[in-house]
């Protein structure tokens, strides 16, 4: 009995089957050849591929086989009528996650100078200071940054930074009014210049319009930021050695001023607290563990370097000795001034490399 219903089970699904295939066709197409020796399905190209069916017969358009090496992510070529991107060029260079970044550069250009804001207050010219814009002196710059940020997604990233220079300082050199319209050189000790700013950058990816550079190996973007810097000046002192008449001894009486020398202006530094903003661009690549290097050319403007105002004088004074002669002051007058800033704008143009791990 178990036999029997085995058999009337087998011819149903063999009946089955049979009707089934009188029923539907598999589509067959006109460059269709079968396998060659290896196995390999051989497609022999077509202007129009025609599907057979048991009732019907469908012409289809044309269909373009892709073969060969794919462009690479980011590049213009096209095949079949669109772009292809290679899945490990893409996912190499991708933005992704959280990171924390680490940036050094050189400064290849500091601009900046610094002039008297008291030139035209009455007795500024007894003061020493840059009285002509003197342009800030500067030794090696080598801003540092750090930053740690996010990817909104692939193409747009936003991270929160900290930039730090040093290497500034006042100019050596400035010319100081002598009061008589003219000027006077004087040297400068001191003012060393340091700026600490914090910012908000955002930075683009613009492959999707110029493609990956050097083989796809390079992702050009772009960036701004804004922020708060603190621009602060060290103590320093502007020294005038230059001797003004102030009487003819010949007719001066005894203790007359006749004369000034060896006039020294100490100025106090200052904080001022600026803000700031940041254009970037430059070229993205990657090394093993997901460490991505930035390649940037960076243009800051950091704000106003400013002091705080305050100034102490102190100079030699000569005496008539009633005789046709003068002699120098047992003593030194000393002077002090407030409210009488000394100013001048900073910029940087770094170049430099910025090491980012990501999450």
């Amino acid at each position: 009995m178990k036999k029997v219903g085995f058999l009337a089970a087998l011819a149903g699904v063999l009946f089955g089957a049979s009707y089934d295939a009188d029923a539907a066709i598999y589509p067959v197409y006109n460059g269709y050849q079968g396998t060659n020796a290896a196995g390999q399905v051989v497609m022999l190209p077509t202007s129009t591929n025609t599907v057979v069916t048991q009732n019907t017969q469908q012409t289809q358009s044309n269909m373009t086989r892709v073969t060969g090496t794919l462009p690479r992510v980011g590049s213009n070529t096209t095949v079949a009528g669109r772009q292809y991107y290679q899945p490990d060029d893409f996912d190499r260079l991708a933005d992704s996650g959280l990171y924390v970044g680490l940036g050094i550069g050189y400064s290849a250009s500091v601009r900046g100078s610094v002039l008297s804001e008291y030139m035209n207050e009455e007795y500024g010219q007894f003061v020493p200071g840059a009285f002509q814009e003197a342009d800030f002196k500067t030794d090696t710059v080598i801003p540092l940054q750090l930053s740690v940020g996010a990817s909104i997604n692939n193409d747009l990233r936003i991270d929160f930074g900290y930039l730090r220079y040093s290497g500034i300082a006042y100019p050596s050199i400035v010319q100081s009014a002598d009061g008589v319209g003219g000027y006077v050189e004087a040297t400068v000790d001191g003012g060393a210049i340091t700026a600490n700013a914090t910012m908000l950058n955002l930075y683009y990816n613009i492959d999707s319009y110029t493609g990956y550079l050097a083989g796809g190996m390079l992702r050009p973007y772009v960036g701004v930021g804004f922020g708060i810097s603190l621009n602060t000046i060290a103590d320093y002192v502007v020294y005038d050695k230059t001797f003004y008449s102030e009487m003819e001894p010949s007719v001066a009486g005894p203790g007359d001023l006749t004369g000034i020398s060896d006039v020294y202006a100490y100025h106090n530094g200052g904080t001022s607290e600026q803000l700031a903003f940041m254009v970037e661009g430059g070229l993205t690549t990657e090394m093993d563990g997901g460490i991505k290097i930035d390649f940037f050319v960076r243009y800051t403007n950091l704000g106003r370097v400013k002091t705080s105002g305050s100034i102490i004088v102190s100079q030699t004074e000569w005496l008539g000795d009633g005789a046709g002669g003068e002699y120098p002051a047992s003593y030194d007058s000393v002077y002090h001034y407030t409210n009488w800033y000394e100013s001048g704008r900073l910029s940087t143009i770094d170049m430099g490399i910025r090491l980012r791990l990501q999450f």
